[in-house]
């Protein structure tokens, strides 16, 4: 196990069932991408510790019963960096739906940390959970 996986697994372990925890797992100059959210309106990317807890707070106010299952985790020769393969569900608070979601996330670790995060998903899921529309779609 090299600092990056282990970094990767504990944040899925913690991000949602003990947010306090995943909050000193992370950097305090974190930049965490989100390649698609901007489509739901949302950030492409969070920049410190403020704006990233202030991200997964929102997320957190939003969803119930919320977990992570199915994860893969791929290490890079570099001992700072892996990428993860993980699947989700839960239930949108707002719109009573239930979420599916599968996300690439790719990590970089520093001092210990993380650093870096680069988070794929499927904007349409979240979207059609979300009840919201997709931004820039052409009709």
């Amino acid at each position: 196990m090299t600092i990056a996986t282990d970094l990767l697994q504990r944040h899925f372990q913690t991000l949602v069932d003990d947010n306090a925890q995943w909050q000193t797992l992370i950097a305090d100059d974190i930049l965490w991408e989100l390649a698609y959210a901007p489509a739901l309106g949302h950030p492409a990317r969070l920049l410190g510790r403020v704006e990233a807890v202030r991200h997964v707070s929102w997320f957190l106010g939003a969803v119930e019963n919320f977990r992570f299952f199915d994860l893969k985790v791929y290490p890079f020769v570099d001992p700072e960096g892996a990428v993860a393969e993980v699947k989700a569900e839960g239930l949108i608070k707002p719109t009573g739906r239930i979420y599916h979601q599968d996300y690439v996330l790719f990590l970089r670790a520093a001092g210990g940390k993380i650093a870096f995060l680069r988070e794929y998903f499927d904007p349409t899921r979240a979207a059609k959970a979300l009840d919201t529309p997709i931004l820039d779609l052409e009709s």
